[in-house]
């Protein structure tokens, strides 16, 4: 495929403004293409680590709000992993480019304002949301997260298992 901008003799300045991007419009497409909001790095972590602890969840269900990575339909409990950048988190990984400034801090605002209005609307239908970031994701954070994911999977299904009369 041969995108248009690559038939240009144009420089990357003249094609996009005031902004200098060092990559065609075709190349930053295709950069920007390949950002992935599934299946990514931290999220196959965490799913590999909760799965290695004996839950079972369905992935991405587009019935609830806001699509959460992992669904736990018999806890009713979500969690989601989000990314530092595209969700706004305050660590230093969260950094706005100083190109097009206003378009990125626009595009984040409504990217953390939708975060806001799906868990609200999940907490409200009786669902549990855990959040995990980017940032807490990693070999050395291996220890707590996996405490939090046990507390927060777990605060709901002692007191229910107890409640519940054994079948024998």
């Amino acid at each position: 495929m041969v995108c248009a901008s690559l038939l240009s003799t144009r420089s990357a300045s003249e094609t996009t403004g005031n902004m200098v991007d060092t990559v065609s419009k075709c190349q930053r497409s295709r950069i920007m293409a390949a950002v992935k909001s599934k299946d990514t790095a931290p999220e196959m972590l965490v799913r590999r680590l909760v799965h290695s602890l004996g839950y079972r969840y369905r992935l991405h269900v587009p019935s609830l709000p806001g699509t959460p990575d992992l669904v736990f339909p018999r806890l009713k409990k979500v969690i989601n992993v989000n990314g530092c950048f595209w969700h706004m988190h305050d660590c230093g990984r969260c950094r706005v480019p100083s190109s097009r400034r206003a378009y990125w801090i626009a595009k984040l605002r409504r990217n953390a304002a939708r975060d806001i209005r799906s868990c609200r609307q999940l907490r409200r239908s009786g669902w549990g949301v855990m959040v995990v970031w980017e940032c807490q994701v990693g070999p050395r954070h291996e220890d707590r997260l996996r405490a939090r994911i046990v507390a927060f999977l777990d605060k709901d299904a002692k007191r229910a298992a107890k409640r519940s009369p054994t079948r024998r």
